[in-house]
């Protein structure tokens, strides 16, 4: 079994400034390019705790809780939640800062599973995550409570994975 990592080593932050080429003629930003950030933040975070490949299984939970305009720098934060056998949840936080006015808003907020890979795709066991805090605990909690809600839907027929399979979450 592979050694165990804190959450911290898996903490990944990116950001980026909204241009009109990611938004409408309004200057709204489209959903797509925020999921877009989301998925590469929270495959990055994955990988660093899998230190291999990586690719998603699900996008569970994920809400726009307010508009992103062109201008805004948008930063998304992620960290895994909850590992098992050879997947694991990664939480995003996005928030979206007025470079103008300093105003930041919370955005968007999701969750992932990621399913651990080797060259040929077949799953490999992930490190075990240690919880160093209070929050981090209280997050993973919260994740293998998801983690078997998503169990109990799988077993009840619905939410199986693209592909036919079903993430070992």
């Amino acid at each position: 079994m592979p050694e165990a990592k804190t959450v911290a080593r898996s903490k990944t932050v990116m950001s980026r400034t909204m241009l009109p080429s990611d938004a409408n003629p309004y200057g709204n930003v489209h959903g797509g390019e925020v999921m877009k950030l989301i998925d590469a933040v929270a495959g990055a975070a994955a990988t660093r705790h899998a230190r291999a490949r990586v690719v998603t299984a699900r996008i569970d939970e994920l809400s726009f809780l307010a508009p992103v305009y062109v201008g805004h720098l948008v930063t998304a934060r992620a960290s895994v939640n909850h590992v098992g056998r050879t997947s694991m949840e990664v939480g995003v936080r996005v928030d979206a800062e007025d470079m103008l006015t300093g105003d930041v808003v919370h955005v968007a907020s999701a969750y992932l599973v990621f399913v651990a890979t080797d060259e040929h795709g077949t799953p490999v066991p992930l490190p075990p995550l240690v919880a160093e805090t209070d929050e981090e605990r209280r997050r993973m909690v919260a994740a293998a409570e998801r983690r078997a809600l998503r169990a109990r839907r799988l077993r009840a027929g619905g939410n199986v994975v693209a592909g036919g399979g079903a993430a070992d979450s």
